[in-house]
């Protein structure tokens, strides 16, 4: 082997070397950034702590999430229109905005935001949740009852069970 021959063959390992550790670190970072812009997507706290800043805004019916986005981005009421697109998308909400006139704040995530644009009011679900449970503790009451007043096995610890 000549020496030219080496020399090449040293400076194209070189070059194999540098190009998949270039590639290696721009997957690493490409990962750190995907990863952190995801958690993000389930995690953002609201722009101000406490009671914050109450903003109106109007959605318009041609205004797409995308829209949306860049206008609470623009009245300070998110950080990033681009994460506020998808946490819309991945909301159960998706496109259900109602075109209207919002008092939003800056102690509001975007989840909440979204759900205030789409007519939900949190207060009504959790009423709503409290309703469940309440048919259920009678239900459970009532079947108890049931079994005391028909006699069938296990009746006397039911019914020490329900008292």
């Amino acid at each position: 082997m000549k020496a030219s021959e080496i020399i090449g063959a040293v400076v194209e390992m070189a070059l194999k070397i540098a190009v998949l550790v270039i590639v290696g670190v721009l997957v690493y970072r490409g990962t750190l950034t995907a990863y952190g812009y995801g958690y993000r997507i389930f995690t953002e706290p609201p722009r101000s702590a406490g009671e914050g800043r109450t903003i109106s805004v109007e959605i318009r019916e041609d205004q797409s999430a995308v829209d949306i986005g860049r206008m609470l981005e623009e009245k300070g009421l998110i950080n990033d229109s681009k994460l506020f697109v998808l946490q819309e998308q991945l909301s159960g909400n998706h496109g259900d905005e109602i075109p209207g006139i919002y008092d939003l704040s800056t102690s509001m995530t975007a989840e909440e935001m979204i759900e205030i644009m789409c007519g939900i009011n949190a207060e009504e679900e959790t009423e709503t949740a409290e309703e469940v449970v309440e048919e259920t503790v009678i239900s459970e009451d009532e079947t108890v009852e049931g079994l005391v007043e028909t006699g069938e096995s296990g009746s006397t610890e039911a019914a020490e069970a329900a008292e």
